[in-house]
């Protein structure tokens, strides 16, 4: 056990503290005289009405307070953010293009600071966070090379509003709001209510600094979806997160003449049929506890051939019993730490165990390592692997993603039967069939309701010109990536590939 204390209080306390000071130094202009961040709206530092606590996964600690604004505060926000658009669409894509530039420059220098307070902010390990942040540069430094031909022809819409879930802050949120302004758009995000927010609104500081039009806003998503979604100066938004909400958000759009890419939930499946590749599925496997499943193509889904079951199992827990949970910034190797919040791991035990009472076994349970953590340490969010056979179809955790490393086991007797547990959430960003059968890996992979269809591999977002989606329920709108990501948030004369209501 790690007791890294000094009088009384966590080491690992006095480093969060030390990180935020180390903010403050860097873009003091993000912090009022109490040290509390505030939001970046058109160049300006708006001052909330009221702050909400920014609590750190990894032990609870509360580190930062956060703007909690008001629906008419975040209005008024969006007619001054739209305000930006006339004239920096009216540069010359070469100026625009400078001045991403120039924020890319600001992003690398302060790289080291924003990856260690996105790992405090929620909950990634170092290695993981630095991914985050990194292909972030790397994915608008691919899109400064390439930008000039996709618009070709094409004029920027005006304020694209950007509502985005906490798990992936640079990679997707802030990624796509280079893109949107590099595209000749002005851009408004909301900062994620359960985590994302101290890095973000450093991030965002830097790209103001360098004089792109973006802004930022926090507070509550039923107070500020009608000026994000419904304001009359929105132009066009992106919205990533769950599908109820998601569902909201489209019904209100698609009676609006706005563009829209709307990123929602869907169970990602992993068919396996015929098969023996297990050394290769395990490194599979293992690879897709990344995060502890809290991502949108994370796998959580296995429908599996009746007489490969006790063979898929052994592969499980010979692979995830390696794994190690615990607190990602201690020095200590972990290969994942906390869910966003003690809720959300509290929520997932709960279904676990309302399973339990309705007759599935539970075949996996993993255990934290003990030698990652502190003494007496807060431990509420942390939840090692669990893989479940037999839930019943009535159960959550049969029916939706659980965002988190719970895997559910199906049985298959038959081709049919393999296909539609594997579709059970009508529409998914991603599915993979294992088979050592190529033709009928092929005929099975046309069967998946996935935008991605994997076989004997995973499927990921994918980054530049990787187009992305999803069918059925999982998606709503333009698609993204690449090309598809410049045109969905501008207009011209090419046609907008996406999943419509039509």
């Amino acid at each position: 056990m790690l007791d890294t204390e000094i009088i009384g209080e966590p080491l690992h306390h006095l480093e969060s503290r030390r990180l935020l000071a180390e903010a403050r130094r860097a873009v003091p202009e993000a912090f009022d005289d109490q040290g509390r961040l505030l939001s970046p709206i058109a160049g300006r530092w708006a001052r909330p009405p009221a702050w909400f606590n920014a609590v750190s996964p990894i032990d609870g600690s509360v580190i930062a307070e956060l703007p909690l604004l008001g629906a008419a505060q975040v209005a008024t926000g969006v007619e001054q953010a739209a305000a930006e658009s006339t004239p920096w669409a009216a540069r010359p894509l070469e100026d625009r293009a400078l001045a991403v530039a120039e924020a890319v420059v600001q992003l690398q220098m302060h790289r080291d600071l924003l990856i260690r307070i996105l790992a405090w902010d929620i909950g990634k390990t170092l290695p993981t966070a630095s991914n985050d942040v990194d292909r972030c540069i790397a994915g608008i430094a691919w899109y400064l090379e390439q930008v000039g031909p996709m618009l070709d022809g094409r004029k920027p819409l005006g304020l694209v509003s950007n509502i985005a879930s906490w798990n992936y802050p640079f990679s997707v949120l802030l990624l796509n709001v280079l893109v949107q302004s590099l595209a000749g758009n002005s851009v408004i995000a909301k900062i994620p209510t359960q985590g994302g927010g101290v890095s973000l609104t450093l991030a965002f500081a830097l790209l103001r600094r360098a004089g792109l039009p973006v802004s930022l806003v926090g507070g509550r998503g039923r107070d500020l979806s009608e000026a994000l979604v419904g304001h009359p100066r929105i132009a066009g938004v992106a919205f990533i997160g769950g599908r109820a909400n998601g569902a909201e958000v489209h019904r209100r759009l698609r009676e609006t003449d706005k563009r829209y890419a709307l990123e929602m939930e869907g169970v990602n499946a992993y068919a396996i049929t015929h098969f023996t590749d297990w050394d290769t599925l395990s490194q599979q496997l293992r690879a897709g506890f990344d995060f502890g499943k809290q991502r949108c193509t994370a796998y959580t889904r296995w429908v599996v051939e009746k007489s490969l079951v006790p063979r898929f199992v052994r592969m499980y827990v010979d692979t995830v019993s390696t794994l190690r949970v615990g607190n990602p910034v201690l020095g200590a190797h972990v290969d994942y730490g906390p869910l966003i919040a003690s809720s959300k791991a509290e929520e997932l035990r709960a279904l676990i165990a309302e399973a339990r009472e309705q007759g599935t076994a539970v075949l996996y349970q993993g255990a934290l390592a003990e030698d990652a953590f502190t003494a007496r340490q807060e431990r509420g969010a942390y939840l090692p692997p669990t893989l479940l056979f037999g839930v019943p179809q009535d159960s959550e955790l049969y029916l939706r993603e659980p965002f988190g490393p719970v895997d559910v086991l199906v049985s298959v007797d038959s081709e049919e039967e393999l296909v539609r547990e594997a579709n059970v959430s009508n529409g998914a960003l991603v599915a993979s069939v294992a088979t050592d059968d190529p033709e009928l890996a092929q005929r099975i992979a046309a069967r998946l309701h996935a935008f991605k269809v994997g076989i004997n591999a995973l499927r990921s977002r994918g980054d530049r010109e990787e187009s992305f989606g999803g069918k059925g329920g999982s998606w709503a709108g333009a698609f993204v990536g690449g090309t598809h990501l410049v045109r969905a948030f501008t207009d011209g004369p090419h046609p907008i590939e996406g999943n419509w209501p039509d």
